[in-house]
């Protein structure tokens, strides 16, 4: 009996224990909302009063960039976003080239070695959530600070590159704003002159080498000119045949004159004779002046006049190279200078009057809203405990 009331009691009182820490729990979670609840409310007010009184003024300094071809005037092509916007798609690699170069560590490093930007960002007289915290923060870290606070966009409607520059001084931001621009402009030239430096440049050397090859195939026709003592083989040889066909009229003439000589005239007549002997001579320049065009010996004229033809043919292949590598050579001076880039500004960098940032009135309000949400969270949690204690 005494083993029954003692194991009854130990029931009771493991109940009373696990109802106690039950209750313990939940008055300490109701505890932690309450908890949760007056922070919030602290952090709330810290906030409002940062963004009133705390937060450090930001002037913003504004400019506009449109990049052009030099002979964008004279086009004619009919472009969809030319219709649109009145500006040609052709400038979009470009604009994006240069926003990328606004936006590079190389700018961000000449910015700083002109106009001290880490020392201005770490300025202790501003606020410390908004400022760089050190001087001499590393390059990596300083430029994820700094993108925060240049802004270079791409409007694909109108086809123009808009910056935005925070600081927190009106100079400054104009500064470096200015210094964004005068960069952008320069850079985008520079390599437009290098592109087309790049080009030219070829275009000279394959001049220089169809020039060379030009001269040595004349040179070589020249040579041959004077080995053989020909000015022109093909002349010479359309000379010997019309002196065969001379040749050829005296002979049939002759003939005519032999033929037509009495039958009773003795073989030593000198009439006959004569005619004879001018016939064989006929015959024999005929012969002589037919071995100087053609032999199966070779070395005559018909073989010079195979080897200077084939020599003028080359000299004058590569004379119409050398030709066309001039032609080559003055069309892309005039498309290299006709294809650069223009930087055109249409709006210069700004001096702010007034600070645009921080929004003061908009963040305290956006501030309030959010912990209203949060608050609201955290009341409904504890009505849910509290409905579960009761």
């Amino acid at each position: 009996m005494m083993g029954q009331t003692n194991s009854s009691n130990n029931k009771k009182q493991t109940g009373m224990e696990k109802l106690f820490n039950r209750i313990f729990g939940d008055l300490i979670s109701i505890k932690i909302f309450s908890i949760m609840i007056k922070l919030l409310f602290v952090l709330t007010v810290f906030t409002c009063v940062y963004w009133l009184f705390m937060a450090s003024d930001r002037y913003e300094s504004s400019a506009s960039l449109i990049i052009r071809k030099t002979d964008s005037l004279t086009q004619q092509s009919v472009d969809l976003p030319l219709l649109i916007s009145g500006v040609s798609s052709a400038s979009r690699p470009d604009q994006l080239l240069l926003r990328e170069y606004l936006l590079s560590g190389d700018m961000l490093r000449k910015l700083d070695n002109k106009l001290k930007l880490r020392r201005h960002y770490s300025d202790s007289r501003h606020d410390i959530f908004s400022r760089l915290w050190h001087e001499d923060t590393p390059m990596e870290l300083f430029q994820r600070y700094f993108e925060k606070r240049v802004s270079v966009d791409y409007d694909e409607f109108v086809g123009v590159l808009r910056i935005k520059v925070q600081a927190y001084d009106a100079q400054t931001a104009r500064a470096i704003a200015a210094t964004l621009v005068a960069e952008g402009e320069r850079y985008m030239n520079q390599l437009g002159h290098e592109m087309a430096e790049t080009q030219v440049s070829y275009l000279v050397n394959q001049v220089q080498v169809a020039q060379q090859r030009s001269q040595q195939a004349t040179q070589l026709l020249v040579d041959y000119q004077n080995k053989k003592g020909l000015l022109s083989p093909q002349a010479t040889a359309e000379s010997i045949s019309s002196i065969i066909s001379g040749l050829e009229s005296q002979r049939a003439q002759l003939q005519t004159q032999l033929a037509s000589l009495p039958k009773s005239l003795d073989a030593d007549h000198p009439n006959l004779v004569m005619l004879k002997q001018a016939l064989n001579s006929v015959d024999s320049q005929i012969a002589k002046e037919k071995a100087r065009l053609a032999n199966p010996s070779g070395n005559t004229l018909n073989v010079s006049m195979e080897e200077f033809q084939r020599l003028q043919m080359d000299a004058g292949f590569k004379l119409d190279v050398y030709k066309s590598s001039l032609a080559a050579l003055e069309k892309g001076r005039f498309d290299a200078a006709r294809m650069l880039d223009k930087v055109s500004v249409l709006q210069a960098p700004s001096l702010p009057d007034f600070p645009l940032e921080p929004r003061r009135l908009y963040n305290i309000l956006a501030t309030l809203i959010l912990a209203c949400m949060f608050a609201g969270t955290l009341k409904l949690l504890e009505g849910i405990v509290l409905d579960h204690l009761d």
